[in-house]
């Protein structure tokens, strides 16, 4: 993004003017602020219930007990078994492994398969004849026959195309007989504009997310979703960021360039409208924000924040109070107040009279409109900042992704409240386990004083001296076994266990539990289990895709096409997230499509194969970025011609060294490596004969032998050997 884009994020919104006048009683913030503060109470009030839910959760997380929880007197033990914690854990590290499977942000942007205002494919042949350049191109309609008076003239299909190529404009613009179709004879070349768009458009989005530390946001969104049950993330919002750059003096002359950011919300600071289900149905959104002396400062380097309003708000001291799940949520309780701002984030409707109260500069366009969406910073009963949201279409930047989707609420349903109540019976079945193993480990102490010395103490240790004073020996003191029956709970603490593992759809076999039995013992059945288990994942991944992932992405391609001017990023283009992709795993995934590419060898079913697509696609199943390991078209076809040309003199030089047939001297036999045929054994007394002779037929072989030595024809005009040489 180049400097003018700077200016053009900054004129597209309009924003209330700084002011002197600082006092809580101005008329230009006398109803707006209680207007934006009656929501956040309301919001505050009804998401009560859900806070209690995310205590119980941080709290089996954590392994504390809360002060709800009563123990007996009989109950000595504490013990807390944090499985919440390793189930959470075990479904946070699934969602990031599918979600990053890749090493790339899981998000795509591909060409609808009608794209408006943008070719989807054009070509053209530089061996046609010229005659027959222009004779058909794009005509009105796809469908009509020869002679309906719908072809277009010579020369018609690049005017045609004008406007049309995106970011191949300046590439194809000279070429006049470009054609707005596949090319169909060998020698066309054919481009798609489309594609290519999208391809910028995505590189473009994924450079972004990696400047602003998306992947980092992501996981912590994550791991809320999974314990909290909602995770939420927020942008992009334009940010000013800065470069680091030296002059050729040395000096330290940064850059400062409005870049789009995104960034994780927590969800104990996020306040959504109380009466929607989704962020599709929201009216506003409410982040609060706890801020320093510093950080509030800071605020004013950014747009439309009113400096002198900022000053007169820190002047009135920190306002900061916190929450009553602050408290739980804390190791200690602070016993000074805390040192911090409050500041409330809004981005919602607001009516058009409250804004023309205030004397905003509204639009004419937009003066005919009831409401309109703002973003509204207010601390200390002050406003900070009053924007209309710049980006069009208005879309509030927050997205909020649930584990396990609550159909009649907000916020979701994740790991640590579906095992709520197995956590309780494990704790107390463990609980049970170790103080029953406690009193059966020792003795139970009886003690008859009657015929004991008075006045003794009575505890026990070895080498322990009593004084009798009466009695039969023996029958003073007295050890009780305490029966052992810890067994039994720890039975009972399996069982809860594996009913954990059906309420969060999480095996124990699929986070590193050992001893499994049965089918699981084989790596075939662990892999079928695994596939099993995979199941509640799929979901869960596909609530990210849908409420999370596909917004944000969606956010940002709008921010690129009305603040980047940038042609080759144009286009009717749509953003599509890929998490669920990644569920396959990549070991199958890339087994099949190394079939596909064996069954596409084929000489007769080659045509229909997208081979570019399919190399990319085993490229990602290996882990491997395709940009980086694989060629275009045009790379591929320059890396051929290179091939070609090493591969020749290579061949020459083969041809030249390999011996001719039978002079091999890998080959003992000399026979060039040819197939020797099958025949019939030789019996004793025929030539090649080695074995061991019987009784009386050494004495005739031999004669017979030298006979048929001086009587058979040589093959293949072989010599026959001298007398001397036999001898």
């Amino acid at each position: 993004m180049d400097e003018n884009d700077e200016i053009i994020v900054e004129s597209e919104a309009v924003s209330l003017e700084d002011s002197e006048d600082t006092t809580t009683t101005d008329t230009k913030t006398a109803n707006i602020i209680p207007f934006i503060m009656e929501r956040y109470n309301r919001a505050d009030d009804y998401r009560e219930q859900d806070e209690q839910r995310w205590l119980r959760a941080y709290r089996n997380y954590r392994g504390l007990y809360g002060s709800d929880v009563q123990f007996t007197e009989a109950e000595k033990s504490r013990v807390f078994i944090k499985v919440t914690k390793t189930k959470t854990l075990a479904a946070y590290g699934q969602i990031v492994d599918v979600l990053f499977a890749n090493n790339r942000f899981p998000l795509s942007v591909d060409p609808t398969e009608l794209p408006e205002g943008v070719a989807k494919d054009v070509s053209f042949d530089p061996k046609e004849p010229e005659e027959l350049r222009g004779s058909t191109s794009l005509s009105t309609s796809p469908y009509g026959f020869k002679g309906d008076g719908k072809d277009l003239p010579k020369g018609a299909t690049a005017k045609t195309l004008e406007g049309m190529l995106g970011p191949l404009e300046d590439k194809l613009k000279d070429i006049d007989s470009l054609k707005a179709e596949v090319g169909k004879t060998p020698t066309a070349i054919t481009f798609s504009p489309a594609m290519v768009a999208a391809k910028n458009m995505e590189k473009k989005i994924h450079d972004q997310l990696e400047e602003s530390g998306a992947s980092k946001h992501l996981r912590s969104t994550a791991f809320e979703m999974a314990l909290f049950g909602t995770g939420v993330m927020k942008g992009p919002f334009a940010v000013d960021k800065e470069y680091p750059n030296w002059d050729e003096e040395g000096e330290y002359d940064p850059t400062i360039k409005t870049v789009p950011q995104v960034s994780h919300v927590s969800v104990w600071n996020f306040y959504p409208d109380p009466d929607a289900n989704n962020m599709d149905e929201a009216q506003f959104v409410i982040e609060r924000h706890k801020m320093s002396r510093s950080q509030l400062r800071a605020l004013k380097k950014r747009p439309h924040f009113r400096s002198e309003v900022i000053e007169a708000a820190i002047a009135e001291g920190e306002d900061y109070t916190r929450e009553s799940w602050e408290d739980d949520l804390s190791d200690y309780a602070p016993e000074h107040g805390v040192d911090r701002f409050e500041v409330l984030e809004y981005w919602g409707m607001c009516d058009i009279d409250m804004l023309l109260e205030q004397e905003v500069d509204i639009p004419k366009d937009l003066q005919n409109l009831d409401e309109l969406q703002v973003n509204v910073w207010i601390c200390n009963g002050k406003l900070i900042r009053m924007v209309l949201n710049p980006f069009k279409p208005s879309t509030i930047p927050y997205m909020a992704a649930p584990y396990e989707l609550n159909p009649y609420s907000f916020f979701g349903v994740g790991i640590a409240e579906n095992m709520d109540d197995t956590q309780t019976l494990m704790n107390g079945f463990m609980r049970m386990s170790v103080d029953n193993a406690v009193l059966s480990g020792n003795l139970l102490i009886e003690v008859d004083e009657t015929n004991l010395v008075p006045g003794q103490d009575l505890s026990v240790y070895p080498g322990k001296v009593f004084r009798r004073q009466g009695g039969a020996p023996g029958q003073a003191i007295f050890g009780t076994k305490f029966p052992n029956v810890s067994q039994e709970n720890l039975q009972l603490f399996d069982k809860a266990r594996q009913l954990a593992d059906e309420s969060t759809g999480l095996p124990s076999f699929a986070h590193g539990q050992t001893g499994v039995s049965g089918v699981g013992r084989t790596a075939s059945g662990i892999s079928m289990l695994m596939n099993a288990a995979s199941g509640s994942v799929k979901t869960v991944i596909k609530n990210v895709d849908d409420y999370l992932l596909k917004p944000l992405g969606e956010g940002l391609f709008r921010f690129n096409m009305q603040f980047d001017f940038d042609k080759s990023l144009k286009g009717d283009l749509e953003v599509k997230a890929r998490g669920t992709e990644s569920l396959m795993a990549n070991e199958v995934r890339s087994q099949r499509l190394m079939q596909f590419l064996q069954v596409a060898s084929n000489p007769a079913l080659a045509p229909f194969a997208k081979f570019q697509y399919v190399i990319r696609e085993i490229a990602k199943a290996m882990d491997l970025d395709p940009d980086k390991v694989t060629n275009n078209m045009d790379e591929a076809a320059l890396q051929a011609e290179l091939m070609k040309q090493f591969q020749a003199p290579l061949d020459n030089q083969q041809q030249q060294q390999q011996p001719p047939a039978g002079t091999d001297p890998m080959d003992p036999t000399g026979a060039g490596g040819a197939t020797i045929g099958t025949g019939v054994a030789p019996t004793p007394g025929e030539q090649g004969f080695t074995g061991t002779p019987q009784n009386g037929q050494q004495q005739q072989q031999q004669p017979q032998q030298q006979a048929t030595n001086t009587q058979q024809p040589q093959a293949d005009g072989q010599q026959s050997p001298s007398n001397e040489q036999l001898q």
